[in-house]
C-alpha cells in the first residue's frame, strides 16, 4: 500500500535497494512495463475504472480545463490516452517519471495548476492514494479522494471529500465545496 501512487522509479529503486537485486531501477521498469503491456494488450476485460469517461465527458463539455497528473510513465499514460481515445479532453499530460521528486512530494500537483494557468485554489485533485492525497495536501489544492476496489488500506483522512463513485463529483454536487 505504501507504494500505491508512488512513481515507477521510486518503487523500482525502493525494491532494488531493499532486497539488493543485481538490477537497476530501469531495467526493473522495464520489465515491470512488458508485462504491463502484454496485460493491456491481450486482456479483453482491461478498461477504465467505472464512471471516469463519463466524468472526463462531464468536464469537457463543462469547459474544465483538465491536466492529467500521474505517477505513471509517460509511455503508459500515451497508452491509456490511445487506447480509450482521450487525448481530445486533457490540455496537458504530466508523468511523476519526469520530475525530480514523486508523490507524497506536491511537485507534480503544483506543475499541474500551473499548466493549467489556473490558481491552485481553483483546481481539484482526484486521487485514490494515499501518496497522492498527501501531495494534494501539501500543494494545498482541494482533494477528492476515490475509494477503489483496486486501491486498498489507503488513508483518506487528508481528503476535502470522499467518493465511491465518479458521479458525486459533477460539477453541480461539487461546486458549493470548492
Amino acid at each position: 500500500t505504501s507504494f500505491t501512487g508512488a512513481s515507477t522509479k521510486k518503487v523500482c529503486t525502493t525494491l532494488t535497494e531493499k532486497f539488493n537485486l543485481n538490477k537497476t531501477h530501469e531495467e526493473i521498469a522495464e520489465i515491470k512495463r512488458g508485462y504491463f503491456k502484454d496485460y493491456f494488450d491481450h486482456d479483453p476485460d482491461f478498461a477504465l475504472i467505472p464512471g471516469v469517461k463519463d466524468l472526463i465527458l462531464h468536464y469537457h463539455e463543462k469547459g474544465i480545463v483538465m491536466i492529467l497528473a500521474s505517477s505513471a510513465h509517460m509511455n503508459t499514460i500515451n497508452w491509456v490516452f490511445e487506447k480509450f481515445n482521450l487525448n481530445p479532453y486533457f490540455s496537458g499530460k504530466i508523468s511523476g517519471a519526469d520530475l525530480q521528486e514523486s508523490k507524497p512530494h506536491p511537485e507534480i500537483f503544483l506543475k499541474a495548476a500551473e499548466m493549467s494557468l489556473q490558481p491552485k485554489e481553483n483546481c481539484m485533485v482526484i486521487e485514490d492514494s494515499t501518496n497522492g492525497i498527501k501531495a494534494a495536501h501539501a500543494a494545498g489544492i482541494f482533494c477528492a479522494a476515490y475509494k477503489s476496489e483496486h486501491s486498498k488500506g489507503q488513508d483518506y483522512t487528508l481528503a476535502n471529500i470522499l467518493v465511491s463513485e465518479f458521479s458525486e463529483l459533477e460539477v453541480d454536487k461539487i461546486s458549493n465545496l470548492i
